[in-house]
């Protein structure tokens, strides 16, 4: 189903998706439980434990004994593993599994996990590179209708992405023409961590380190392990164990575009930032993409800004900076900019009086999505496994994303094959995938 249709469609029925009877060939009772493993149990995984707290957490994986021990006070009945594949291997009753582990191993375990016709709730980003986002999304693609995906972009939740969304779509600032999104953060790191001391016993590191090459330990890079929360910030700007701030705060506040859009990959791909670091990414970046057109807009060309790099406001009296992590729609007769909650909407130019604006119907309004896991828990139940930002909506944009570092690395303009998955240089084209250590594999 079209995503489109898919959200027309949800208009339709209310907003909830549909629970099937007990019984029903298509899924499970809503009255039902879930067997669900947690792989990551700490940090971020932390917020989904009272989502999942109704259904049967059967197994937690974590490869620190520390968060397995407190993950195991609040579902006491699951299986302890240290190793994801182990997991994987070994319960044959598993239903579903939500993934919170660091970000250069989402496309590793979801892509298990989808070879074992698991439902699949992964934090963002689904990806670290263009290649590993688009076996992902092939493997979804084959087992779409029996498997329900969430990529944990919960901001998109908020009532704000549907409303912008319409704006857009309705015509409030005429015909699309370019669309800007930005995140302030800045988190610069000099270089990946020098040998310091031996990991702590409670700690298996090279199960932590997983399919990226081999790199001394360094408590720095669990520095902000000791809660939930930005413990990402101490490892996602190496580019063995993250893509920075284009895969962090860049699935967020891109989604908020990407939603707008009904994009498909990008043509092409160009970008600028700081000078290039062989083991951190770029804190500054600017990086541009050329989106197709499709029916109902023309071509468009999509930015992405981070550390300090910015787009040009459209009036001196609106700030952009004081917007952290915001977008902005310009069209031909105005423009539109937001953030995840709220909304401005400037018309622009002698024709921009508004009279071309046709404001739907309250009734055809876009529901908000709801909770956001209770969507995912829902979809797999009820056995239609729609969700608002499954693999294969989600891996396009973060495959873009990846795309804007691969010209980032090149240096130039890149042309780009969405079909082939190539670049127009082999050089580029090299950069769209990355080594693994011996004895890992994505296709398990």
């Amino acid at each position: 189903m079209k995503r489109r249709n898919f959200l027309q469609k949800a208009a339709t029925i209310g907003g909830g998706l549909t629970i099937l009877p007990s019984g029903s060939v298509f899924g499970q009772s809503a009255n039902s439980k879930l067997n669900i493993a947690l792989i990551g149990s700490f940090g971020r995984a932390k917020a989904h434990w009272s989502s999942v707290s109704k259904e049967s957490v059967i197994a937690i994986c974590d490869v620190d004994d520390k968060h397995l021990a407190l993950a195991a006070k609040e579902f006491p009945k699951a299986k302890r593993y240290h190793d994801w594949r182990k997991l994987l291997d070994a319960e044959k009753t598993l239903d579903a599994v939500v993934i919170s582990t660091p970000d250069h191993t989402h496309a590793f375990i979801a892509n298990w996990a989808l070879n074992r016709d698991l439902h699949v709730y992964l934090e963002k980003p689904l990806a670290i590179t263009c290649e590993e986002a688009r076996i992902v999304r092939a493997n979804y693609l084959k087992r779409k209708d029996k498997v329900a995906t969430q990529i944990g972009t919960q901001l998109h939740a908020g009532a704000n992405f549907s409303r912008v969304r319409e704006l857009i779509k309705d015509g409030a600032i005429g015909e699309l023409k370019d669309v800007h999104a930005w995140g302030n953060r800045q988190h610069p790191k000099p270089g990946y961590l020098p040998a310091a001391g031996n990991p702590p016993k409670h700690l298996n590191y090279d199960l932590w380190l997983g399919p990226s090459p081999h790199h001394p330990y360094n408590p720095g890079y669990f520095e902000a392990m000791r809660g939930p929360g930005s413990n990402c910030l101490s490892w996602n700007m190496y580019w063995d164990f993250g893509a920075g701030q284009v895969g962090d705060m860049g699935s967020h506040t891109m989604d908020l575009a990407w939603n707008a859009l009904d994009a498909d990959l990008p043509t092409w791909a160009k970008a600028t930032g700081d000078k290039y670091n062989p083991d951190v990414t770029p804190v500054k970046l600017a990086s541009s993409f050329g989106i197709p057109a499709n029916d109902w807009r023309p071509e468009i060309r999509l930015n992405w800004h981070q550390g300090g790099a910015m787009p040009k406001s459209p009036s001196d009296i609106i700030d952009l900076k004081k917007i952290g992590h915001g977008v902005m729609f310009k069209g031909d007769k105005g423009f539109l900019i937001a953030d995840a909650r709220r909304r401005i909407l400037m018309p622009y130019g002698r024709d921009a009086n508004m009279s071309y604006y046709d404001r739907r119907d309250p009734k055809e309004m876009q529901p908000e999505v709801g909770h956001f896991q209770k969507q995912w828990i829902d979809a797999a139940k009820s056995g239609k496994c729609e969700t608002a930002c499954d693999f294969e909506y989600s891996s396009k944009m973060i495959e873009t994303m990846m795309l804007g570092l691969v010209a980032y690395r090149a240096g130039d303009k890149i042309a780009y094959n969405g079909a082939t998955g190539k670049c127009d240089t082999p050089e580029a084209t090299a950069f769209l995938s990355k080594k693994y250590r011996d004895g890992w594999t994505l296709d398990g």
